[in-house]
C-alpha cells in the first residue's frame, strides 16, 4: 500500500529538512516547500493526505493559505506550526480551517503523533487489519474468525503498528516508538524478544500471516 503523502511548508531550510527527513523515517512520503505559493501549487499537483504548515511563511500568512485551500474545496487536514501561542492565535488558526496546532520549539514525537491522528481521522492512515487478522483495541487481543489470543499492552501496540503497515516493512524505530510511546529506554534486542512472542501467539492462533524480518529495515506482517 502507498505511504500517506505529507507536504511540509516551512521557510527555514534547516527545520524543513529536519521535518522532511524525520517524517520519512516514520513511513510517510514527504515533500517540502518554502512558500505559500509553492504550497498552493504542490497541493494541487501532488494531492497530499496532510499538510504541515508554518504560519509565518515569507510570502503569505499560513492561515491565509489554508483559507485559500478551503475556498477552492480542499479538505486535506492541516497541522499548523508557529512560534505564537496566544489564545487568539490558536483560535484564528482553527477559524482559518486548520485542524491542529503545534508551537515552536516543538517535540518532534508530538508532531508525528498529531499528524498520525489527523491522517487516521482523514482515512489516509492504514487499517488495523491484514487478511483475516483483526486487532481488537478494546479487548487487547488479536482475532482470527472466532478465535482470539490476548496480548499485553506492549504486544498490542506493536502488532497494531505492524498491521497498520498493510504488508509493508515497518522500520524498527517506528515500531519502538509505537510500542513504547512514553520514551522508555529500549535495548536493541528488546524489540526482537517481543517480535518472538508475537510470532508464537500468531502461530497458536493458526494465522497464515506471519511476521517477517526485513533485514536492514525492520519487520513486516504478511
Amino acid at each position: 500500500m502507498l505511504q500517506p503523502r505529507v507536504l511540509v511548508a516551512e521557510d527555514d531550510v534547516e527545520l524543513r529538512d529536519l521535518l522532511v527527513r524525520g517524517l520519512r523515517g516514520h513511513d510517510l512520503a514527504v515533500a517540502g516547500v518554502g512558500t505559500g505559493a509553492e504550497l498552493l501549487d504542490q497541493t494541487e499537483r501532488w494531492s497530499p493526505h496532510a499538510l504541515v504548515v508554518d504560519v509565518g511563511l515569507p510570502d503569505a500568512d499560513g492561515r491565509d493559505v489554508c483559507q485559500a485551500l478551503r475556498a477552492r474545496g480542499e479538505r486535506v487536514p492541516v497541522l499548523f506550526l508557529t512560534a505564537r501561542d496566544t489564545r487568539a492565535d490558536r483560535l484564528s488558526g482553527f477559524a482559518s480551517g486548520g485542524d491542529d496546532y503545534v508551537t515552536k520549539p516543538f517535540d518532534f514525537a508530538e508532531v508525528v503523533a498529531r499528524l498520525r491522528a489527523l491522517l487516521r481521522r482523514a482515512g489516509a492512515d492504514r487499517s488495523l487489519q491484514l487478511g483475516g487478522l483483526r486487532v481488537d483495541p478494546v479487548g487487547h487481543a488479536v482475532v482470527l474468525g472466532d478465535e482470539r489470543v490476548s496480548l499485553t499492552p506492549t504486544e498490542f501496540r506493536l502488532l497494531a503498528a505492524l498491521a497498520a503497515g498493510s504488508g509493508d516493512a515497518v522500520r524498527r524505530a517506528t515500531l519502538v516508538g509505537a510500542a513504547w510511546p512514553d520514551g522508555a529506554i529500549v535495548h536493541d534486542n528488546t524489540l526482537d524478544v517481543y517480535i518472538g512472542r508475537l510470532r508464537r501467539k500468531l502461530t497458536r492462533l493458526g494465522s497464515t500471516e506471519t511476521i517477517e524480518t526485513v533485514h536492514g529495515v525492520g519487520y513486516a506482517l504478511r
